[in-house]
């Protein structure tokens, strides 16, 4: 009985140590508060994000306000044509030692940090893309087939650009699926509007101060893992995942008519995880319907290769997904 109440003090606890993360963040970043919760789900399920948004929106704001948040380190890598997978891991340079001779040093690249902002990923070839892949799965970066592991807690913050995309090589499906969710930031609201332009073009400057550590950010990633999933819960996962598949008998009309792949195993274990980080956000030491279904579009959205019917129709992902939530909703009202 003692143990049982020291961990719900536990979780508590913890819930009140990531509402004041986000109360800090959302009285520094003016609106998008959806795309926030995402970001620190993500964060503290220990994954890594992509988000896709219009210039100018505060993407590159909002992650580097998260760095100094967590008192984490932050590079930011500028993604172009020309970048070199070297650029971003580092390389081994021939330099003088202590005696005078030369030897040769490694010297890291801006991968080296705890948040690492990619910024307009899709401007990079395939090959530095590629270079990214390592340290998203693995968190280690090879060298000259030397390996070295990178700082822990490691997340990568990708950012692309939908529209503008002449001279862009979109991300192979294989380095999508390493992204836990996929954040669309939208325009903000005219009184947003009005609010960011008080805030930034007057005297005073808002300040962020330090709410958590590296330390912290490891043990709540810990303690989201420990958050129970019922039985029932769990089939419901694994039913919305399966009902992503077009071949599958349970999938929804429009699955069948819209998709040509959908998600895989990988999906699943970010839907549970992302599912369990939002009951912890809410003091909760279970997962519920609510907490799958309110991760499932952002987790899932880049997980679903439309046909060419889908594209041409102009049918989006968010709207399918919707069609197999509703059905999941279903499915669990009659368990």
């Amino acid at each position: 009985m003692t143990q049982l109440k020291e961990k719900e003090t536990q979780f508590i606890t913890a819930a009140e140590q990531l509402k004041s993360v986000k109360q800090e963040l959302m009285n520094f970043i003016v609106g998008q508060e959806e795309v926030i919760d995402q970001v620190l789900w993500s964060i503290f399920s220990g994954g890594h994000t992509l988000l896709e948004g219009l210039p100018g929106l505060g993407k590159t704001m909002l992650v580097r306000s998260i760095a100094s948040c967590l008192d984490l380190s932050f590079n930011r890598i500028q993604f172009t044509p020309d970048l070199m997978p070297s650029d971003i891991t580092g390389t081994i340079i021939l330099q003088p030692g202590t005696d005078g001779r030369q030897e040769f040093a490694f010297h890291e690249g801006p991968l080296f940090g705890h948040i690492i902002l990619a910024d307009e990923i899709n401007r990079a070839t395939p090959k530095t893309q590629s270079s990214l892949l390592e340290a998203m799965a693995e968190q280690t970066v090879t060298v000259m087939g030397s390996t070295k592991q990178l700082s822990m807690p490691f997340f990568v913050l990708a950012t692309q650009n939908p529209i503008d995309m002449e001279g862009t090589y979109p991300l192979p499906e294989a380095q999508m699926d390493r992204f836990i969710c996929k954040v669309h930031v939208d325009y903000p609201t005219k009184a947003e509007l009005k609010e960011i332009a008080l805030r930034t073009t007057g005297i005073k400057v808002p300040q962020l101060n330090k709410i958590l550590g590296s330390s912290d950010v490891l043990a709540l990633q810990q303690l989201s893992k420990e958050i129970l999933v019922s039985d029932d819960l769990l089939n419901a996962a694994v039913s919305m995942i399966d009902a992503t598949h077009p071949a599958s008998a349970d999938a929804p009309e429009r699955i069948k008519q819209y998709v040509q792949f959908g998600s895989g195993p990988r999906g699943l274990q970010s839907l549970i995880q992302m599912a369990k980080t939002r009951a912890l956000f809410a003091g909760r030491y279970h997962i519920s319907i609510g907490d799958l279904k309110r991760t499932a579009i952002p987790v899932l959205r880049h997980r679903l290769l439309l046909n060419f019917e889908g594209e041409a129709n102009g049918v989006t992902p968010d709207d399918l997904i919707a069609d197999v939530l509703e059905q999941a909703g279903k499915d669990v009202s009659q368990r």
